[in-house]
């Protein structure tokens, strides 16, 4: 079927022509949208309450910022992700300080940057390597922070990478937990979904989903709205609103 048949395209033109503006602006502007991956870290992460030399999980570190950011705070971190290629791109910028590529301005036409290592950040402590959030290795040990930043509506069963948070976050750690909560039948069946449908009549959001999930070990200590904004090329960007979600483990009793 033509995208531009379905339902949610009619419904998405609708609102791009006809909304007010309260109808459809985001909770919060563009211009905060910026540096989300520090922001996920510096405004979602207590760093005060970390012990001398902690250890972080980014789990989902893509190509590796917030990692860097939490090297800044913790002694070791380790960033995991499902793309080789994206471990790599964060490696090199590890190991060598840098990465060169190319921003896509306008159909064929681009403009070389370099990604470079954050200032002020010791990457001795930081490594990377390539996993499955749904099955990760047997011998990682428990952290004092763990950040799933954009990740969950991109697992094809996220309960099962949920299920494995109370093992690698320790008593007293710090979860946090990063998501537009995009949910695509592509990425995840809808089975699996975490929220974002009806049930018995009732609707039933992502947030109502890592209640249930995290609950039992987790104390919700806050949430926050998180603007980014994805470049694609000069003239089209994605500006979307994550939902920061903040667990504290609770100590073992």
């Amino acid at each position: 079927m033509n995208i531009y048949e379905t339902d949610k395209l009619l419904g998405e033109y609708l609102l791009f022509h006809y909304a007010t503006a309260d109808e459809i602006a985001p909770p919060t502007g563009a211009g905060g949208a910026l540096d989300y991956a520090v922001r996920c870290v510096a405004e979602c992460v207590d760093a005060s309450a970390l012990p001398k030399l902690a250890r972080a999980l980014d789990l989902g570190c893509a190509v590796g910022r917030s990692t860097f950011e939490l090297a800044r705070i913790c002694g070791q971190v380790v960033g995991i992700d499902y793309s080789q290629r994206f471990v790599n791109a964060a490696e090199e910028i590890r190991a060598g300080g840098e990465l060169r590529y190319e921003r896509t301005d306008e159909g064929a036409l681009t403009t070389p940057l370099v990604a470079r290592l954050p200032s002020g950040v010791d990457p001795t402590g930081v490594s990377f390597e390539a996993g499955d959030a749904m099955a990760l290795r047997a011998d990682l040990e428990a952290f004092d922070v763990v950040l799933m930043a954009n990740l969950i509506d991109r697992l094809r069963d996220p309960q099962r990478c949920l299920a494995r948070l109370p093992e690698l976050v320790r008593p007293g750690g710090q979860l946090v937990i990063t998501s537009p909560y995009t949910w695509l039948e592509e990425f995840t069946p809808r089975e699996n979904w975490l929220g974002g449908f009806a049930c018995d009549g009732a609707k039933v959001t992502t947030l109502d989903g890592l209640r249930k999930a995290l609950d039992a070990t987790f104390d919700l200590t806050a949430t926050k709205d998180l603007p980014f904004l994805i470049r694609e090329h000069g003239r089209k960007f994605q500006l979307s609103v994550a939902q920061a979600t903040i667990w504290r483990r609770r100590s073992a009793e």
